[in-house]
């Protein structure tokens, strides 16, 4: 089974201050934007479809967008490479580590990553949590593969030499999750770590409250 694990509020919590302290210094840099002035939903969407957002309401044009998405992207992970700080394993959900390891050692199971994050966001970040080492380089599908999450689940499985639709599993914590695992016609677990309670989560197959559940939850699909 190829389980595909989303990051942010999933396997860590409350991790990505220096992440999006990164994003907004490329966006003044690429277009003169500085921090958006209105809060709006950032859970669950890839890095580059927040910088979308954020620019088109400060009145940038698509064309004017796309023209510097790569000039965001580099500005965002060098920034990053600065800012993360070294040890970021107190970070980790509750669960996380040992869990990952649990299934790392299971012959079973195959691990990848499901993340808006850019890639070298999303490795860094977990390297510095301490389980980076449990997924692969060359695996999984990140915010850097494409804009709209719904496009990952299906990055990932071509990755994973076109891992079957019905032996592969979304592990997150929002509604987009759970709506990028549909789109592929994945089954889904969802966790209630991250800002969502266990009533927005209900389009997932099971809904757990810890990562320790997730095994029970796994066996309940099968």
């Amino acid at each position: 089974m190829l389980l595909l694990f989303d990051i942010d509020g999933t396997l860590t919590q409350n991790a990505s201050r220096e992440h999006a302290a990164s994003l907004l210094i490329a966006l003044e840099r690429v277009h003169g934007i500085g921090k958006p002035t209105a809060p709006f939903e950032t859970a669950g969407r890839t890095d580059l479809a927040i910088a979308r957002s954020i620019l088109l309401n400060a009145g940038v044009s698509a064309d004017r967008i796309d023209e510097g998405a790569e000039d965001v992207r580099q500005i965002t992970c060098e920034e990053y490479a600065h800012r993360c700080p070294a040890d970021l394993s107190g970070f980790l959900a509750p669960g996380a580590a040992e869990i990952v390891d649990e299934f790392a050692h299971d012959q079973r199971f195959r691990l990848a990553l499901v993340t808006g994050n850019l890639e070298f966001v999303a490795r860094l970040k977990l390297k510095r949590a301490g389980i980076g080492h449990y997924f692969p380089e060359g695996q999984g599908g990140f915010g850097s593969d494409h804009e709209d999450r719904a496009a990952l689940p299906p990055i990932a499985r071509s990755r994973a030499d076109d891992h079957p639709r019905e032996r592969t599993v979304v592990i997150g914590d929002t509604p987009r999750d759970i709506a990028c695992a549909r789109a592929d016609g994945l089954s889904v677990v969802a966790v209630t770590t991250g800002p969502y309670a266990r009533a927005a989560l209900s389009g997932a197959d099971v809904v757990i409250d810890h990562l320790a559940e997730l095994p029970d939850a796994l066996a309940a699909l099968a």
